[in-house]
């Protein structure tokens, strides 16, 4: 059985290797609320942000597939690990977009927070609406709040970074419950 990573699997070889009972190590290098609402049975989720802090937990000997939504931040994952050293890396083809894509199924948390870019837009247009309203009724100033997330969505679209949706992340309903205890 080859285990070894010699490019980005597409999502069906990807499956095939799973099925077949390779050693993979799959990790999602998403943030809390993407992959509490899909994500690949097994995988272990290390946020792009955490990466190198948490790389002790990944067992250097195994092959390991980095997962994102559509590849750009499992490439940067896999160029942090290379620089610690770590070899066998191998990201998602296309990503997870592409694995629902192709039809090939995805676990769900049943209650999962709604997807960031939601949150995202509710907290923008809400911060539009108060510096426009604040401008109005209060100080002529307070446009400048509807300037300044204006900006920033311009920002956001121009880089594909996202700082408000950085901050919703660490939300506290956007992290994960620890499961009840059992007896």
């Amino acid at each position: 059985m080859n285990t070894t990573l010699t490019n980005d699997p597409a999502p069906d070889d990807l499956r095939r290797r799973i099925e077949a009972g390779e050693p993979l190590q799959l990790v999602d290098v998403r943030e809390e609320p993407e992959f509490a609402a899909a994500r690949l049975a097994g995988a272990q989720l290390i946020p792009l942000g955490e990466i190198e802090r948490r790389a002790a937990e990944l067992d250097r000997s195994r092959p390991l597939v980095l997962i994102c939504r559509s590849g750009k931040r499992s490439g940067q994952a896999r160029e942090k690990l290379a620089r610690l050293g770590f070899s066998n890396l191998a990201c998602l083809g296309g990503g997870l977009m592409a694995w629902e894509a192709a039809g090939l199924p995805v676990e769900k948390d049943e209650r999962a927070p709604w997807a960031l870019e939601r949150q995202v837009r509710i907290a923008a247009g809400s911060l539009v609406v108060l510096g426009v309203a604040l401008g109005f009724f209060v100080h002529p100033g307070f446009y400048g709040l509807s300037a300044f997330v204006g900006v920033g969505l311009m920002f956001a679209g121009i880089t594909d970074w996202c700082g408000m949706g950085l901050l919703l992340a660490k939300a506290p309903w956007n992290r994960r419950q620890p499961s009840a205890c059992r007896i």
